[in-house]
């Protein structure tokens, strides 16, 4: 009996070391490989460290460093490549720094570090009709009208009236606000400003344009198409639409050559035939007749 007991521990202890070892192997495995297995290399991104608006100058706290498993295509990477340079469209939080949020390197900050090089920021003085009821902001689309009457603007004799046309359009709005001037008194007086990313041949419309009447009309930024508009005139409007307005030449459309008038064919001479007998054979002379100065010929 004592030695059926001895075998049957024996046995067991043998078991369980055999389990014990099994279980080690297995362990130690999975320790040896997961010690084998690198963590993703990363690469360091400069990131905004908070938001920052239209026209500031990046300094050393706006900036700092965040991985990422791929960095941004086109990304600065680059600390000199950022700092000290102005924020030509807003970045956001932890956002990454492009070459085309920012303004080129020198330029400062500010409104006008903002202006791509070869354009003109025009502001024009608006009221809450004239600025389209304040949804005329930085980035939105507008085309201007212009209204007033044109230097000789007559038809048939009579006067057309006032005259409205399309002056310019799908300008984009650099920004729009508020500014203090003075009224004659010296006071300040709280006007509406917009500020109309334009070319320089733009802009010397604009500045004929000022001493009309203007107003803003706001459109898709997503149309691009430029339409080429008749106009319309005070006599238009009581005159059924059988009256137009003087043509006069929109920005961007081409001139119309007027056609050649039609030139008359050459006129015949009047010439007159008188036969003469001689004898059996018949003589004929031709003589042209003359015409006497200012008489028309019939």
């Amino acid at each position: 009996m004592g030695k059926r007991l001895i075998g049957v521990l024996a046995f067991a202890l043998a078991v369980s070391a055999g389990a014990a070892f099994v279980l080690y192997q297995l362990i130690a495995s999975r320790i040896t490989v997961g010690a084998s297995t690198k963590p993703p290399a990363t690469t360091k991104v400069l990131v905004a460290s908070r938001d920052l608006e239209l026209g500031a100058l990046i300094q050393e706290r706006d900036v700092r460093m965040q991985d990422y498993l791929t960095p941004p295509q086109g990304a600065l990477l680059k600390k000199e490549d950022i700092i000290n340079r102005g924020v030509t469209s807003p970045i956001h939080l932890d956002a990454p720094f492009y070459e085309a949020s920012l303004a080129p390197k020198g330029a400062g900050a500010g409104f006008a570090a903002t202006i791509p090089s070869g354009m003109r920021a025009f502001a024009v003085h608006v009221n809450e009709v004239v600025g389209v009821a304040g949804f005329a902001v930085a980035g939105m689309r507008v085309d201007l009208l212009v209204s007033g009457t044109p230097p000789g603007g007559s038809q048939e004799g009579g006067s057309v009236g006032s005259v409205t046309r399309t002056l310019l359009q799908n300008i984009q709005v650099l920004s729009a606000g508020q500014n203090y001037q003075k009224d004659a008194e010296g006071k300040p007086v709280l006007v509406q400003v917009v500020n109309l990313l334009v070319t320089p041949e733009q802009a010397e419309i604009l500045n004929l344009a000022t001493q009309q009447n203007i107003q803003l009309v706001l459109r898709n930024p997503a149309d691009k198409e430029i339409v080429i508009t008749p106009g319309a005139s005070t006599m238009n409007l009581f005159a059924g639409g059988k009256i137009r307005a003087p043509h006069i030449e929109a920005e961007g459309e081409p001139r119309k050559t007027p056609a050649p008038p039609p030139v008359a064919p050459p006129e015949k001479p009047h010439t007159v035939t008188i036969e003469v007998y001689q004898g059996a054979r018949k003589v004929e002379t031709t003589f042209r007749e003359p015409v006497a100065a200012g008489e028309a010929r019939p």
